[in-house]
């Protein structure tokens, strides 16, 4: 039934289960029938034996009204329409037969005591069919759903090995496990061969990404070692003042880079040896950034202020924490101008607040934190939300004509 396309399979199974029923109860109606048949016949005989050897006759004619059985005088009187009529306290059938020649009716009467059921016996049989009809019910609810699990076992077969291959834990051969040769030409297979080649793809691309991440974490490492140790002989060695503040730039930019290519190899990263899971303190990191994203407000008029609320500890990875408080306060010091200050950076016990004033207004307008669009306040805001979702934690951004404010939180 498999080289059938999933749409024909799924008619040929209701087909073939609309056939099985009607069948089954087409047989059972005709046993209804001849057991009824056959009944009647029984009683009919019973009821002579019983008589023998005088037989008497149910079917009797009778040509005037006077002959009628006493129940049935003032019925006839009336004179009553041509056809059957039934009488049930009397357990009388009557066919009127119009009788054109004489302007009257015939009469023909069928005694039906003791040959129809008593009605004790009417609710065993309701009862009886009852059961037959509740029984073929069950069979065809259960046939239907052999049938239909059949039809669309070979979906429930690719649906069962996708749902075993981990989404965060592809492998080079998990591609393999589908198989999709197994489940033939039809939709099912077309779409199993479509999952097989994209997750090949993927499992290719996890494992050159993984390669690219061990590769490079040396690679790029290397010649910044190089430069910082290149930078700390030369700061030994008596240089002029202007080469000193060349250096002094080299070093920065050597700094910055060195903390571009942890900020990308984190990102990059599928694990990092369970530094997700670490505890670690918020306000030597903001000390930290502060002091490394200083040299920025060289020449300018601007005051950081620094309010540490609390003292609080976060659990995720401490680099990505460093490398987004980095960001954050390298993009206030950047954007603050000469004169527009202060800088607040305010810790409290789940938030982190970065607050750079763009006007020169003696008091600091309220702060929203209600969601913004990162773009246009620093390159590293996309990265920031990026290093969050990673470790669980929230960013926000909030700007206005008056100020920027970051939140992160945990």
């Amino acid at each position: 039934m498999y080289h059938y396309s999933l749409r024909q399979r799924v008619a040929i199974a209701f087909a073939l289960c609309v056939a099985v029923l009607s069948v089954v109860w087409g047989l059972a109606f005709f046993s209804a029938i001849r057991l009824s048949e056959d009944r009647v016949m029984t009683r009919q005989l019973q009821r002579a034996a019983e008589s023998y050897p005088a037989l008497t006759s149910n079917l009797r004619s009778y040509d005037n009204i006077a002959s009628l059985p006493a129940a049935l005088h003032e019925w006839a009187h009336s004179n009553p329409e041509a056809g059957l009529h039934e009488f049930p306290a009397e357990q009388l059938h009557v066919a009127v037969i119009p009788v054109d020649t004489e302007q009257r009716n015939a009469f023909v009467v069928f005694d039906v005591a003791g040959i129809e059921a008593a009605s004790s016996e009417d609710w065993w049989w309701l009862l009886v069919i009852t059961g037959v009809v509740g029984t073929l019910g069950v069979l065809g609810f259960g046939l239907g759903v052999f049938v239909m699990r059949r039809a669309v076992a070979p979906v429930v077969q690719l649906a069962d090995v996708v749902a075993e291959i981990d989404p965060e834990k592809l492998s080079a051969e998990d591609h393999k496990r589908i198989a999709s040769a197994r489940f033939g030409d039809d939709e099912v297979g077309v779409l199993a061969r479509t999952l097989e080649r994209t997750l090949e793809r993927i499992s290719a691309f996890v494992e050159r990404e993984r390669y690219f991440t061990s590769s490079a974490s040396h690679e790029l490492r290397t010649p910044i070692t190089v430069i910082a140790g290149a930078l700390e002989l030369l700061e030994q060695s008596s240089l002029p003042a202007n080469d000193v503040k060349a250096l002094d730039r080299v070093r920065r930019a050597t700094r910055d880079m060195n903390a571009t290519i942890e900020m990308f190899l984190c990102l990059a990263r599928e694990t990092d040896d369970g530094l997700y899971e670490e505890q670690f303190a918020v306000t030597p990191l903001v000390n930290q950034a502060i002091d490394q994203q200083h040299y920025l407000l060289r020449g300018k008029s601007v005051d950081v202020v620094l309010d540490e609320m609390a003292n609080p500890l976060v659990t995720g990875h401490p680099q990505a924490f460093s490398i987004a408080v980095n960001n954050l306060v390298r993009n206030a010091f950047e954007n603050t101008r000469d004169g527009q200050g202060p800088i607040r950076i305010l810790i409290k016990d789940c938030e982190l607040f970065v607050t750079n004033q763009l006007s020169r207004e003696d008091e600091t307008p309220e702060v929203s934190v209600e969601s913004s669009s990162p773009q246009g306040y620093g390159l590293g805001l996309g990265i920031v939300e990026r290093l969050c979702e990673r470790n669980g934690w929230s960013f926000s951004l909030h700007a206005d004509e008056t100020c920027v404010a970051a939140r992160l939180s945990w």
